[in-house]
């Protein structure tokens, strides 16, 4: 090839490996593999949510390209918040401590492969990273010295290998932390027995029954969140450590619960063999351990079974409509019930792309059993997920996720997922009675359903109830200890509500640090920052909101949309961003 023929490009390249990697695998080969595992799985979904791209990911490293350098720094505080929250519960000799470097530059392209100085000089300034650090180069650094909300300090310059000229070095810090539970409390154990249900292991030997193991999981928190005697942690939380090799005792701990449950699946044809064990997490030693080998078709009774006897090993007495709601199965037909697990697994990764293969899923299943509940319910979730995020441009949706959710109840009135859906339908159509009315049922049938509980408070902040709603969000965090930042982002719309301003700014920037592209926190900062007179905040919020959503709706589309109660509040939100500076 003639000299000068490459084809180049400036991209931001971030490299990432792991501190220790000789000595975790010298120590225990498969632990270290089943992390790496998990961890670089979390790192591949970090990197396309922020419109980066994995080029390569030999042995511990990880090497990606952004075409934006602010996106790439983003990634990577994001990408250490999350493996800090997943190492916080393995023991010490059994953490795994990512280095990241992120580094400005030209390479040379090769089909998907990236070469040249660029890359090097990000792993170079990588290995001058501390375990779970960031550093970056000086070109990365002049770029976004006053564009994000970052603490840098210089490192000096350094020579590095293969590089002629020294190199500028700036280490990168949070000027706000984020821990497990929000916030820097250790839970105390609530007055009525508390337990975890890990994520049960696939042993199946096919990657492809991930979502069997995984829905056998979520069905044994959802039957055991209806005991009102229990206190049961949140799907969202405890599948954070999926994959991992985690400490009971810690675990118990950091979610705040007395007991843990852990188990495997193993599905081979029509066969299926499901291992449990209940342990004490202060102890360590189990309660109740148990093997159970069926046929495919009696899962569901098998799922009763193990219910009832976690049930009675915690010694809790279920009310006589408890029982009736564990009991009961919304399909017997195992096709249409396979097909359920496999869209849930897609609903569950939440983007456009697994919404639109979860349609498919359920739309099959409800097919094969048209009295399917669960199967309505979830795809009335799908309808309104592609509404509330403008995924589909379909004027139906919000008709069809209420048609989908009413259908739902009218099979199952105990299904509190078809509610949490019905009373979002309810809100934004600004029938605040009705959703409340319905969200205050779906409580009732499931008093541990963490979403149940935070869109209680939702509604009621949006309703003109923000001190009950905050109450709530809080509640639900306790549930939830691991939380989605929708549950930040109502806590802090509640704080702004009775206007302690203070309190919301700090607690949407903990919001900004889970979630730097979310919208609505930038527009209500960028109103307080107006309000206060803070000129400059307040237009780097607006220059974010047209960086996130450069079509926004115009202030008088967004005023008819937000589903306030009271009109002038509404009004109240249009002024200040207009004094902001949004356009109209």
């Amino acid at each position: 090839m003639a000299v000068g023929s490459f084809k180049r490009k400036l991209v931001a390249i971030l490299s990432a490996d792991v501190k220790g990697y000789s000595r975790l695998m010298g120590e225990d080969e498969d632990a270290t593999v089943s992390t790496l595992t998990a961890y670089r799985e979390i790192m591949t979904t970090l990197i396309k949510k922020h419109q980066g791209r994995v080029v390569d990911s030999p042995g511990d490293n990880l090497l990606a390209e952004f075409t934006s350098v602010v996106n790439a720094v983003r990634c990577g505080v994001e990408t250490q918040d999350e493996l800090t929250i997943r190492n916080d519960v393995l023991p010490e000799n059994r953490k795994m401590e990512f280095r990241i470097g992120v580094h400005l530059g030209d390479v040379i392209v090769e089909g998907e492969r990236i070469y040249g100085d660029g890359v090097n000089m990000a792993a170079r300034i990588e290995g001058l990273a501390e375990g779970s650090g960031i550093s970056i180069s000086g070109t990365v650094y002049d770029s976004i010295e006053n564009k994000l909300d970052l603490d840098y300090k210089f490192q000096g310059e350094h020579t590095v290998k293969n590089i002629k000229k020294p190199v500028r070095v700036y280490r990168v810090r949070k000027k706000f932390a984020i821990t497990v539970s929000g916030d820097d409390r250790q839970y105390k154990l609530p007055d009525r027995p508390s337990i975890a249900v890990l994520p049960f292991v696939n042993i199946s030997g096919d990657p492809e029954q991930e979502y069997f193991s995984d829905g056998i999981t979520e069905d044994l928190i959802t039957d055991l969140s209806k005991a009102s005697g229990l206190f049961v942690i949140a799907r969202n939380s405890v599948f954070t450590f999926k994959g991992m090799a985690v400490r009971v005792k810690e675990l118990g701990q950091k979610l705040g619960v007395r007991y843990v449950l852990e188990g495997s699946v193993r599905k081979v044809g029509n066969r299926v063999r499901i291992t449990a064990q209940l342990v004490d997490a202060s102890t360590e030693g189990h309660l109740w351990a148990e093997k159970y080998d069926r046929d495919l078709i009696d899962i569901f009774s098998l799922q009763d079974e193990v219910t009832q006897k976690i049930v009675a090993a915690l010694k809790v007495k279920l009310t006589e409509d408890e029982q009736k709601s564990i009991v009961y199965k919304d399909t017997n037909n195992l096709e249409a019930y396979d097909y359920n697990l496999r869209g849930l697994e897609s609903v569950n990764r939440y983007t456009k792309e697994s919404i639109a293969e979860a349609r498919q899923m359920l739309e099959k299943a409800i097919n094969i059993d048209p009295k399917y509940a669960s199967a309505y319910s979830n795809l009335g979730k799908c309808h309104w997920a592609g509404w509330a995020n403008g995924w589909s441009q379909n004027p139906q949706l919000l008709e069809h996720a209420f048609e989908l959710s009413q259908r739902a109840i009218a099979l199952d009135d105990s299904l509190t997922s078809a509610r949490v859906v019905l009373s979002d339908v309810y809100l934004w159509e600004k029938l605040h009675d009705r959703a409340i009315a319905v969200i205050e049922r779906a409580v009732k049938l499931n008093p541990n359903c963490a979403d149940a509980i935070e869109q209680q408070g939702e509604i009621l902040i949006w309703a003109g109830r923000p001190q009950e709603g905050m109450e709530l969000v809080r509640k639900a965090m306790r549930l939830n200890p691991i939380y989605p930042v929708w549950y930040l982002w109502n806590l802090g719309h509640a704080y702004f509500l009775t206007d302690q301003h203070e309190e919301a700014i700090e607690i949407f920037k903990r919001a900004l640090i889970v979630n730097p592209d979310f919208l609505p926190v930038h527009l209500i900062l960028a109103l307080i920052y107006a309000e206060k007179g803070c000129k400059e905040a307040a237009k780097f919020e607006v220059e974010e909101i047209h960086r996130i959503s450069p079509e926004s709706p115009s202030l008088k589309a967004m005023c008819q949309r937000l589903p306030y109660k009271d009109q002038a509040v509404s009004e109240r939100i249009i002024e200040g961003l207009r004094k902001a500076g949004l356009p109209e």
